[in-house]
Formats: structure tokens, sequence, C-alpha cells
């Protein structure tokens, strides 16, 4: 073997010692979550899979995560409240709320909670973005009033939001 050769695979070992440090430390994978952190609110699963993807062992993941969650920097209730109020104001119904939440491995119970802690009226939700998506006109034909049911169904509204928000009468 070449000297050249020698020295690559030394850096090569290095470089390789260097990334395993790297990712089993929970002090730099806390580090690295606290960035994340700064910038919007994350669930625990999110964040450790968030973790995971930069490169951090699962277990200097899971670490880090428990110490912000027992320190308070990461919390799953804060997290579904900003997530729910985030999701109102897009305009999105409960159905789809409580599915994307979920997906990021909030807990039933807690997004009951904030679903609930909102008190939102539903209804004129699906009123508002049926409106803002295709005018105050009400839909005239099957055609017309199929597509803006599926766009709400889309939204994440249930049945009654949908009928309350294409029909005619005013009332829930």
């Amino acid at each position: 073997m070449s000297e050249v050769e020698s020295i690559n695979k030394k850096e090569g070992n290095l470089m390789q010692a260097e990334q395993a440090d790297y990712s089993a430390n929970p002090v730099k994978a806390r580090k690295k979550a606290m960035d994340y952190l700064a910038r919007r609110e994350y669930g625990r699963l999110e964040l450790q899979q968030k973790l995971i993807a930069a490169g951090f062992e699962s277990t200097a993941a899971h670490d880090a995560v428990d110490k912000l969650s027992l320190e308070g920097l990461q919390d799953d209730r804060r997290f579904t409240e900003s997530f729910v109020q985030s999701r109102v104001g897009q305009g999105k119904g409960p159905v789809r709320i409580r599915q994307e939440l979920g997906e990021r491995g909030v807990k039933t119970s807690l997004i009951d909670e904030a679903l609930d802690a909102r008190d939102e009226d539903w209804f004129e939700l699906a009123r508002a973005a049926r409106r803002k998506k295709f005018g105050a006109e009400l839909p005239s034909d099957f055609e017309t009033k199929a597509r803006q049911m599926r766009f709400l169904k889309y939204r994440g509204f249930d049945t009654a939001h949908i009928q309350a928000a294409v029909s005619s009468r005013g009332d829930d």
C-alpha cells in the first residue's frame, strides 16, 4: 500500500469515528433539536424522526427529546394547540386536522382536548372556506355542488358541515 493510500485510509477511519461520535452524542442531538424548536413547535415523535433523519442514532435522538420534554422545551400539548390554530387559520376542518396530528404521532386524547378547547364553529368555517374558493353564490346544479362538496371533504369537514355549507338554508 502506498503512503497516499495509507493516509487516505487513516483519514477515512477518523472521519467514520467522528461521525459515529457525532451521531451517538445526545448533547449534540439536543443542540440540533433546540435549533429545530427555535423555528417552530414539534411533536415528540416528529422531532425524534427529524433528528434521526439528520444522522443521529435513535437512542441519542430519544434521549435528547426526553430531556427537552422534561425541561418543558418540547411539549406535545403546546405543539397540538399551535398546530390546530394554524390549520384552522388555513380553513381546514376537524377531520383533516385530526388525521394530520395522528400522522405526527400525537395521542388521540391530546387531539380531542385541543379541538374541544377551540370551541370552533366548524359549520361557519366550512361555509367560509366554500365562499372563499367558489364565491358567495350557492351551487345551482349537481355537478357544481358535487365539486364543492369534494373540496370541503378534502379540507377535512364532516358530512354535516359540508351539507350546511352547500345548502340553501342558513341553519346547521
